[in-house]
C-alpha cells in the first residue's frame, strides 16, 4: 500500500506509476479497483478553520469525525449531512473528507441545502500525469475560474487524487423537530412529503419507510432552527398535513438525531443479504417503480426522489427504470451489474474525453465509472 505523507510525495508516486492505482481514503465505501492501492490517509489535518468566515480547509485524508467534532465545538456543521457507508457495506476504517468530496456524499438534508459539491469552495489534486492542480479558493469570495471543484466532486478519483479541500460550513440549528405520520401507503407518503416540502415551513428532511423500526409504515418530516420557531412550524405543518391522518410531533433531540442517522446510513438494510441500490427518480414515479422491483425492503428519502432498495441478487433495477419513465440507479452493494448507471453515448463520449485530459494513461481507478 502506498501512503504519501505530503502532496509532493503523492505527485511523485503518480508520476512514477507504471500501472493502475486504486485510490483509497478511509476504505469505508467499498470502491476497490485493480492496481496498487494508493491511500490518502497520510494527508491528514485541518489547515485553516475560520468559524467567523464559515470556511474550513483540510487535507483529503482527514477523518470526517475529526472535522465534525471540530465544527460541533464551534456550533457549526457540514450541512449536507454525509453518509457513513461502513455499516451498510460491512467495511472498516474511518470516512475521510476527501472520500466524501470524491463521492459527492450527501444525506437527507440535500433537499433543502444542496449537495456536498455545493459546499466545496476549492480543491487541490494531482492528476494522472503527476501534475498538482488547484481550482477555486480557500474563501467564498475567491471562487473563480473553470469549475473543476464541482467536476472533481463525484468523480470518484478517476480524474485526480484530492490532496486538499476547502469547504463552506454552516451554523448548527438550536433545535430540531419532527412531524411523524404512521400508516401511510407509499403513494400517500410521497404526496404528504411533497405537500410538506411545498410549504414555507423549511422542511430539512422528508423520508418514508414502509417498514420502520417497529415494522409499521412511518413518514418523517424534519424541521430545524430556533426553538420557538421549530415548535410553531411543526404545529403549522401538522395542520397542513391533517388530511393525511393523525400525526405527532417529536422534540426529543436524541431520538430525532438517531432516527435521521437511521435514514442517512440506510440502517434498515444493515445485516440483511441482497443487493442495495440507490435510485434517483421523479418522486411521483417512485411508488410505481418500487412495486415493479419486488424489493425485500425500501426506504424513500428526499421526498421520494431517492429510493434505497434491497433486492435479490438477480434483480435488474435498471431494466425496471427503462420501463418506468427512466431514472438513475447506482449499485451500492453487490456484484453482477455495473456499479454506476451507464451513460448515454453522447455523454459517455464527453466523459471519456475529460478522463483522457486529466488521466491520459488511464491509471486512476481504471474502469470504475465505465459500464
Amino acid at each position: 500500500m502506498l501512503i504519501p505523507k505530503t502532496e509532493s510525495e503523492l505527485a511523485q508516486i503518480i508520476a512514477d506509476a507504471e500501472g493502475p492505482l486504486s485510490i483509497q481514503g478511509g476504505g469505508t465505501r467499498g470502491m476497490q479497483c485493480a492496481g496498487s492501492v494508493l491511500n490518502t490517509r497520510g494527508l491528514s489535518g485541518v489547515s485553516i478553520y475560520e468559524p467567523g468566515a464559515l470556511t474550513l480547509v483540510a487535507q483529503a485524508g482527514t477523518p470526517l469525525a475529526e472535522i465534525e467534532a471540530m465544527l460541533a465545538a464551534e456550533g457549526q456543521r457540514l450541512a449536507f449531512e454525509p453518509m457513513d457507508h461502513s455499516g451498510l457495506l460491512n467495511t472498516t476504517g474511518t470516512p475521510t473528507i476527501g472520500g466524501v468530496v470524491a463521492g459527492n456524499i450527501s444525506g437527507p438534508r440535500r433537499i433543502s441545502v444542496g449537495a456536498c459539491r455545493d459546499f466545496c469552495l476549492g480543491v487541490r489534486f494531482v492528476d494522472g500525469t503527476g501534475r498538482v492542480l488547484k481550482n477555486g479558493g480557500r474563501v467564498m469570495k475567491n471562487v473563480t475560474g473553470y469549475d473543476l471543484v464541482k467536476l472533481m466532486s463525484g468523480s470518484w478519483g478517476t480524474l485526480g487524487v484530492l490532496s486538499e479541500v476547502s469547504l463552506k460550513v454552516l451554523p448548527a440549528p438550536e433545535k430540531s423537530g419532527m412531524v411523524v405520520i404512521h400508516g401511510l401507503t407509499d403513494a400517500g407518503a410521497v404526496q404528504a412529503m411533497s405537500r410538506a416540502l411545498g410549504t414555507p415551513y423549511e422542511v430539512t428532511g422528508a423520508a418514508h419507510a414502509p417498514q420502520g423500526s417497529d415494522g409499521q409504515p412511518i413518514t418523517m418530516l424534519r424541521i430545524e432552527g430556533f426553538e420557538e420557531s421549530v415548535t410553531y412550524r411543526a404545529k403549522a405543518l401538522q395542520k397542513v398535513l391533517s388530511e393525511f391522518g393523525e400525526s405527532s410531533v417529536e422534540l426529543d433531540q436524541d431520538r430525532i438525531a438517531s432516527q435521521w442517522r437511521w435514514v442517512r446510513d440506510a440502517k434498515a438494510f444493515h445485516d440483511h443479504d441482497g443487493h442495495v441500490w440507490r435510485i434517483s427518480v421523479k418522486p411521483s414515479d417512485a411508488p410505481r417503480l418500487v412495486r415493479s422491483l419486488d424489493a425485500k425492503a425500501v426506504l424513500y428519502d428526499w421526498g421520494g426522489g431517492l429510493i434505497w432498495a434491497l433486492t435479490a441478487v438477480d434483480v435488474d433495477v435498471r431494466a425496471s427504470l427503462e420501463k418506468d419513465r427512466g431514472g438513475h440507479a447506482t449499485l451500492v452493494r453487490g456484484e453482477g451489474f455495473a456499479r454506476f448507471h451507464p451513460e448515454i453515448p453522447p455523454i459517455a463520449k464527453v466523459s471519456r474525453g475529460i478522463r483522457a485530459k486529466f488521466d491520459p494513461r488511464g491509471i486512476l481507478n481504471a474502469g470504475m465509472m465505465e459500464a
